[in-house]
């Protein structure tokens, strides 16, 4: 009989502090309910375009990133929003490009996936089914060739690895010893389609690594110690050999692939939905985790989740409040070399036309 593995005795979570542990609760509260706040602008149509939410999924992006050190570097798809704010962002410049606020985190010109923070080495938020997997090893590959210790996590849906940029990303990376971590967050559908009925696969989808001869696991994403502990692994083989590592992290997303997404309690059914949420919901079993150790009392867990809540509301006022962009500044932000005013950007050429 194969014994359940107690990762709460991992090194690295043992490093935990009584604070740390509160902080990872109080994060994970923190993205439910600004993503909760969203709901209802969105519906009255104060929004524009798609709305991703990551309400489920907490515990896999709370529990990656709170690994990062300052030479790594996170880059996702478009359910970018908890990632976002994990990686330091502000809930006032995040509700505000939701809304197409000049004080948006992109000036309101990007929307719900894309979310950018460069100067916190998040580098978004891309609307492409696969399309930042190569933007995650370019990443990388920087950090090796900058010689600093350092990483990528780069994150994916289960759909994105069927992408053929994703499969030539793990080649070089293996090829060329690639510091990046390629986190499959699988939720189980890609958009509305189940994962047996979408990806061909030996038993797991990370296993598909192996055509690589890449290193790769598969994580419960429900618990926050498997999570850190197995991502740790993870971000040590890529700080100390240089090498590359396929994640599989399985979660789940409460609602559809978008708020738009009218069909998804057609393609689940309602009892599947409500199991998760009554016996794997990542903040009920992290926060009763903390209640059994002691870490805090169910009262001061139900005052930083109060925080969280008043927080996303005054996020949302902020948004409503903010100005639009002006018309003459719908050119700007387009092209970095224009912006700049360099010559390439006045003539349109570059050293490789010459």
């Amino acid at each position: 009989m194969e014994t359940q593995t107690d990762f709460s005795q991992a090194p690295i979570n043992q490093k935990l502090s009584k604070e740390d542990k509160i902080d990872l609760l109080r994060t994970v509260m923190r993205v439910r309910r600004f993503e909760q706040a969203t709901q209802k602008p969105y519906s009255q149509g104060k929004m524009g375009g798609f709305l991703h939410l990551y309400i489920g999924q907490e515990s896999v992006a709370a529990g990656t990133i709170s690994l990062c050190g300052p030479h790594d570097h996170v880059i996702t798809a478009y359910r970018c929003h908890a990632h976002a704010l994990i990686s330091g962002m502000g809930m006032d410049e995040c509700m505000a490009e939701l809304f197409g606020k000049a004080t948006g985190c992109s000036k309101g010109k990007g929307g719900s996936m894309h979310f950018f923070a460069p100067d916190k080495n998040f580098w978004g938020g891309h609307g492409i089914v696969g399309g930042q997997t190569p933007l995650g090893l370019g990443l990388a590959f920087a950090q090796k060739y900058k010689g600093k210790k350092g990483c990528c996590l780069c994150y994916m849906g289960d759909g994105a690895i069927n992408q053929g940029a994703f499969h030539e990303s793990l080649n070089i990376a293996e090829l060329f010893n690639i510091p990046v971590v390629y986190i499959i967050e699988n939720n189980g559908y890609s958009m509305g389609t189940s994962q047996k009925r979408s990806s061909a696969y030996k038993e797991t989808l990370a296993r598909r690594a192996e055509a690589y001869d890449m290193a790769w696991d598969t994580v419960n994403g429900e618990d926050i110690y498997e999570v850190r502990a197995k991502t740790q692994q993870a971000i040590d083989r890529a700080h100390n050999e240089s090498k590359p590592t396929v994640l599989e992290i399985f979660t789940y997303r409460y609602f559809g692939h978008s708020v738009a997404d009218a069909n998804h309690k057609k393609y689940r059914t309602a009892e599947e939905i409500q199991d998760y949420k009554n016996n794997h919901d990542p903040i009920i079993l992290w926060r009763r985790q903390l209640v059994t150790e002691g870490v805090l009392t169910e009262e001061e867990a139900d005052a930083i989740d109060k925080e969280a809540k008043a927080e996303a509301k005054a996020s949302v006022e902020f948004a409503e409040e903010s100005p639009y962009p002006q018309l003459e500044e719908i050119f700007d932000d387009v092209y970095w070399e224009v912006d700049n005013k360099t010559e390439s950007g006045s003539t349109g050429r570059h050293f490789f036309n010459d």
